[in-house]
C-alpha cells in the first residue's frame, strides 16, 4: 500500500518548530544555513505527521521508526541526519516540560562508514615533488623529505623524528620508531637514496 502524500503543515506544529529553531540560535549560535537545516527536517517531519493524522505532540518511538524508513533511498547520512535533529528537537521539548518522554531515545543512528582520502593523481604528485626549490638548501631538505614520503609511505610525525643513523644507504633502508615504540625497516627505493645523498652533501 502506498503511503499517504505529505499534508500541509499544522499551525500548532510551525509554533513549535519555530520555538524550536529560535533556542538553538540562541543557545548555540548556530550558523543560518544550519538552522534552515534543522526546519527543514522538522517541518518534513511534521508534514509527514499530518498525512497520518498525527502530530509533533502525539508522536510515539513508532512514528519515528517508520518515519526513517519510509524514504528507503535515502544515504544512511541523511537518515542519521533526520534521526539527530529529531533527537535534539525532543530532548528539547522535554526540557522545556512540553511533552514527558522522548519518543527518539532508544532509537540507534545508522552506521556510517569512513569515507577514504582522496588519493593524488600522478601528475599531482609530480607537481608537489617539483615545487621545491632544490637550488636553496630548504628547497633542497623539503624535496628530499617529500621523496622519503613517498617513497615510505611514513607518518610525517616517523618522518621528523628520523636522523641520519635511521638510515642505512648502502642497504636502502630507513629504521623507523612507528606507535608503541615498534621498530620497523622501510625500503626507500632508488630516488628517495639519491636526494638523500643530494642533501648529505649540498643541504647542510
Amino acid at each position: 500500500m502506498a503511503a499517504p502524500p505529505d499534508a500541509p503543515l499544522s499551525d500548532e506544529d510551525a509554533k513549535r518548530i519555530e520555538r524550536f529553531v529560535d533556542a538553538l540560535w540562541m543557545e548555540r549560535g548556530l550558523a543560518e544555513n544550519t538552522l534552515l537545516a534543522y526546519r527543514r527536517d522538522m517541518e518534513r517531519f511534521a508534514r509527514w505527521l499530518a498525512a497520518r493524522a498525527s502530530n509533533l505532540t502525539a508522536t510515539r518511538r513508532a512514528d519515528v521508526l517508520e518515519y526513517l524508513a519510509d524514504d528507503r533511498d535515502a544515504p544512511a547520512r541523511t537518515v542519521a541526519r533526520r534521526l539527530s535533529t529529531l533527537k535534539r528537537y525532543f530532548q528539547y521539548e522535554v526540557r522545556e516540560a512540553r511533552r514527558p518522554d522522548d519518543p527518539s531515545a532508544q532509537i540507534q543512528s545508522p552506521r556510517l562508514g569512513k569515507k577514504l582520502p582522496d588519493a593524488l593523481t600522478e601528475s599531482e604528485v609530480e607537481a608537489l615533488l617539483d615545487a621545491p626549490d632544490t637550488e636553496d638548501p630548504l628547497g633542497l631538505r623539503d624535496r628530499t623529505m617529500l621523496e622519503v614520503l613517498y617513497a615510505t609511505g611514513l607518518r610525517v610525525s616517523e618522518l621528523v623524528e628520523l636522523t641520519q643513523s635511521s638510515v642505512s644507504m648502502n642497504q636502502g633502508l630507513v629504521r623507523v620508531i612507528g606507535k608503541g615504540s615498534k621498530e620497523r625497516l622501510v625500503p626507500l627505493g632508488e630516488e628517495a637514496l639519491d636526494w638523500l645523498g643530494r642533501f648529505g652533501r649540498n643541504g647542510r
